[in-house]
């Protein structure tokens, strides 16, 4: 089997090592998924270091859209074009991508002369 051989920063190196512990994992164990993914071009998911606190994230969203719900569609709208609004202001969401790209801040689609 080949071998690569990868240089990194000593901080990083001890991440990485004990990120693979902790997995129970040796450092190729870990990477190999990650370079077959980028080798066979699937475009994936990527493993980040923040996967737990995006998880619990993601769940106590999922909750106060529940909550929000039941208690005013409005509410809800209007928090969810909020987020998006302040995703795409940081690059993480591609208005070009985003079918509620015309939504404004108060929940309602914008109109098409810019009103």
């Amino acid at each position: 089997m080949p071998v690569i051989t990868i240089q990194l920063e000593g901080e990083l190196h001890r991440r990485l090592k004990r990120r693979a512990a902790t997995a129970n994992l040796s450092i190729s164990a870990l990477v190999r998924p990650l370079i077959e993914d980028v080798a066979i071009g699937r475009g994936g998911y990527i493993f980040t270091g923040q996967d737990e606190l995006m998880g619990i994230a993601i769940q106590t969203y999922a909750l106060v859209a529940e909550m929000a719900a039941d208690q005013s569609p409005q509410l809800l709208a209007r928090g969810t074009a909020n987020a998006r609004l302040l995703m795409r202001d940081r690059g993480l969401l591609d208005p070009s991508e985003d079918p509620l790209a015309d939504v404004g801040r108060d929940g309602f689609r914008r109109e098409e002369d810019g009103q």
